[in-house]
């Protein structure tokens, strides 16, 4: 809920209620993109449709400029954010994983969800085999995160790391997203060849 949170109480109905809302505006506009799509999702991965990238590193970057710019005009204490402990290992781990999974699969944890609710088998199979996944590493993994937490590093981030402030990182990522946008333009056009032909039903 920040900023809201910072300055705002809510009882827990209110930020149900604002959860859902916000949930389902996030599923909708994943429907409107075509992301409850496996073959939109998986065209990534051959390169003629960007989509999926363009969106997920655009609404990074928004969300880097917009922490920025709160924080800079005093609206929010960025030490009010969770960061999760880096552990290279289990992310690096967990990271190959999720791929394989979204090769696979076509979808991830999100769009499996706007494809159940839009009816899609291959959504409602991927959903129930993530929940498969999640009660097994609940019950027959318990020392995964002892050995997790033994090889975290604490809090890390690039101004952190580099001494340089978020304020030069935030251009420098508003800079590298124009650049990636214009490659993967070029990426699309190369590779156009290889989209499907629409069928004529």
């Amino acid at each position: 809920m920040l900023p809201l949170s910072s300055g705002i109480e809510f009882g827990v109905a209110a930020e149900l209620g604002i959860a859902l809302v916000l949930g389902l505006g996030f599923g909708g506009a994943l429907e409107r993109a075509g992301f409850g799509g496996a073959r939109k999702l998986t065209a990534v991965f051959y390169l003629y449709d960007m989509a999926v990238v363009k969106v997920m590193f655009t609404a990074i970057v928004t969300a880097m400029v917009g922490l920025f710019v709160l924080s800079a005009a005093g609206w929010m204490d960025l030490a009010d954010l969770y960061i999760e402990p880096t552990n290279y290992a289990a992310q690096i781990l967990g990271g190959l994983l999720f791929g394989a999974g979204f090769i696979v699969g076509g979808h991830c944890p999100g769009t499996s969800v706007v494809a159940m609710a839009c009816g899609r088998k291959d959504g409602m199979v991927f959903a129930l085999g993530m929940l498969a996944g999640v009660w097994a590493y609940a019950e027959f993994t318990p020392g995964i995160e002892a050995w997790i937490k033994a090889g975290s590093v604490g809090e890390l981030t690039l101004p952190v790391l580099t001494g340089i402030g978020m304020g030069w990182w935030t251009l420098a990522f508003v800079a590298f997203l124009a650049f990636a946008g214009w490659g993967m333009g070029r990426l699309e056009k190369s590779f156009a060849r290889l989209r499907p032909t629409p069928r004529a039903d």
